[in-house]
């Protein structure tokens, strides 16, 4: 059985998707995922999110000439705290200007 925490992550993750959100499955050495990593490039800026467990992501909003986009050294907006909280507030951004 799926809790509501999990089927409202999924709910969010598919509105990302649905945003144009392109998620990659890094592993680590032992082939075992890593995170999931979602990134948008749009209009003058670039949004990542990284989910490492239920309790752990992190989004960010930074400028689309930002060189590290997993470790910029500038971003307008960054969340980090429980998946469903992250992405909720991410969903909540403008999509036209940097905030």
């Amino acid at each position: 059985m799926t809790s509501s925490t999990d089927a409202r992550t999924t709910l969010q993750l598919r509105q990302l998707i649905a945003r144009g959100f392109q998620f990659l499955h890094p592993r680590d050495a032992r082939g075992e995922l890593a995170a999931v990593v979602g990134v948008r490039a749009h209009d003058a800026v670039i949004d990542v999110v990284r989910l490492h467990t239920e309790d752990d992501a992190v989004a960010m909003r930074m400028p689309a000439d930002e060189v590290n986009v997993l470790a910029p050294s500038r971003f307008s907006w960054r969340r980090r705290g429980p998946a469903s909280s992250v992405l909720e507030e991410l969903l909540e951004l403008p999509d036209d200007r940097i905030v």
